[in-house]
């Protein structure tokens, strides 16, 4: 167990990315699909259409999800890889089948969701989502946030798991029309359900449509351990994360 850790931190700090299997059980993943599934879909904060399927603030929209998603068996990974005091501060669902079905082309997560609007040094540009607001942070911040994809289903090649380049995450804020693919070693992610696949924000990453017609349901969850300027702060703050 010790050097399996050992093996995740030393990926995370060299790649950027690291994936566990069996992180959740059969039993576990059953759970979370049939919560998500009675959800009352016409809330706001979901987002079906014929190409996508998504549910923005997942864990304040679900709240049943929670004690099943934060066992003592994921905060003890999460202590061992990033250290104390991290907690959630954005959460999405995603499902991705050939109904709902996208592309997403390589990208870094650069914004990070907060309470309000405010003129604040460091912070810009600004989007707003579904009356979200998303700004772009300090490149400190975006360095120390970690990302938790919980995998409900088998993942892989075929059906949009995530294709990153390793070690992108070191190279700071990436314009894509500049990546030098003749360097650039792409790796596809394939995670079985119940796998867990960490990932720094600023790793470059893409996915690929479902062409097996096999869903991809993924719980996302991005965690920080800093407090925000004033007035700004996390909008999705949650103090249920066992390691707050």
């Amino acid at each position: 167990m010790i050097a399996a850790i050992v093996k995740h931190k030393q990926e995370m700090l060299e790649n950027g990315f690291t994936i566990i299997e069996n992180v959740f059980s059969t039993n576990q993943v059953a759970a979370l699909i049939n919560i998500i599934e009675s959800a009352d879909i016409l809330n706001p904060t979901f987002r079906k259409t014929h190409e996508l399927f998504a549910i923005r603030q997942f864990l304040k929209e679900i709240p049943p999800t929670l004690p099943i998603i934060f066992t003592v068996e994921l905060d003890a990974i999460i202590q061992n890889i990033f250290g104390d005091n991290f907690f959630v501060v954005k959460s999405i669902y995603f499902d991705k089948t050939s109904q709902s079905n996208w592309f997403v082309s390589y990208h870094q997560d650069l914004t990070i969701s907060v309470n309000k609007k405010m003129v604040v040094d460091g912070y810009g540009p600004w989007t707003v989502k579904q009356n979200q607001y998303a700004v772009q942070p300090p490149l400190n911040i975006l360095q120390k946030n970690f990302t938790i994809r919980i995998h409900l289903d088998d993942t892989d090649e075929n059906n949009g798991a995530l294709r990153v380049l390793p070690a992108s995450h070191l190279k700071g804020i990436c314009r894509t029309e500049t990546i030098d693919w003749s360097k650039e070693r792409e790796v596809s992610c394939a995670v079985p359900k119940g796998g867990v696949m960490f990932m720094r924000p600023l790793l470059l990453h893409a996915s690929s449509r479902t062409t097996n017609n096999k869903r991809r349901r993924v719980i996302h969850i991005e965690c920080s351990n800093q407090k925000l300027p004033e007035p700004l702060q996390w909008s999705e703050l949650q103090a249920d994360f066992p390691s707050a």
